[in-house]
């Protein structure tokens, strides 16, 4: 019986491996495409400010290192944007976006009720 219930963990264990470390080269979450507008997360929360009139304090603020939101309309909900890679920073072509209407693919993540989104490409 022993042998048996180790052979199907094994079983199992190597069925599913091949899934898990896929999910972890794609950076996991759910691959998604959302549109809305690029915010700079500072002036919007604390100003409400956004919109092409906006864009350059948006750009420089997020060169500053203020965190870029994606809005979408309708809902309000925000999606935090992240660079692909750790340690890096969020690319020029989505920064350079800021104000605009975009779709932003990449993979959706769900932590502590803030939704993120890595920006993998901005159309």
């Amino acid at each position: 019986m022993g042998r048996l219930a180790i052979t199907g963990f094994a079983l199992s264990l190597a069925l599913c491996m091949p899934a898990t470390l896929r999910a972890a080269e794609e950076g996991g979450g759910k691959g998604v495409s959302v549109k809305g507008e690029v915010i700079d997360t500072f002036c919007y929360a604390t100003m409400g400010a956004k919109g092409p009139s906006h864009k350059q304090c948006g750009i420089d603020c997020a060169h500053k290192g203020i965190p870029v939101g994606l809005l979408e309309p309708g809902s309000g909900k925000i999606h935090i944007l992240l660079p692909t890679k750790d340690k890096t920073a969020l690319s020029d072509e989505v920064i350079n976006k800021m104000g605009e209407t975009v779709t932003v693919t990449g993979h959706e993540h769900m932590k502590g009720g803030l939704a993120f989104l890595t920006a993998e490409s901005v159309k």
